[in-house]
């Protein structure tokens, strides 16, 4: 069973984003932290597969997680989806220069959400960063 580490500062945000993940099929194991140095510690001690990493949280951004979670041979490969109220075009850039896999805006679609984390879960096994980048990609125009 895939896990996901939900980080996000903001409780009922996390929580929309579980909500938007807890089904059945699609078969997910998720944790919520709510703060950088505890995505940090859970990310070295619960081993997810994916975290979904909110970019403006207080004292530690998603930005600075991101390049901790890279920097560490423990965490470099745990997969990492942006979640984010930013959309201009140096937010994305400051996002892929910290590692991010990935970044999607809020307010966040449930259709595309689910679409994203299955699309990363699924290419999260080729054996190359850019393998992997590829399978997501075509993993995510097939479903849209």
């Amino acid at each position: 069973m895939p896990r996901i580490l939900i980080a996000d500062d903001n409780p009922s945000n996390a929580e929309l984003l579980d909500a938007h993940l807890d089904d059945p099929k699609l078969n997910f194991e998720t944790k919520l932290v709510h703060n950088g140095a505890d995505t940090l510690a859970t990310a070295l001690d619960w081993k997810p597969d994916l975290i979904l990493l909110d970019v403006m949280m207080p004292k530690m951004s998603g930005f600075e997680v991101c390049r901790r979670l890279r920097a560490d041979p423990a965490t470099a490969n745990i997969s990492v989806l942006m979640v984010t109220a930013l959309d201009q075009a140096n937010d994305v850039e400051a996002a892929v220069d910290a590692g991010t896999d990935d970044f999607i805006t809020k307010p966040i679609n449930k259709n595309e959400l689910v679409l994203r984390v299955r699309a990363m879960l699924d290419s999260r096994h080729e054996a190359t960063p850019a393998d992997r980048a590829l399978a997501y990609i075509g993993r995510v125009q097939q479903g849209l």
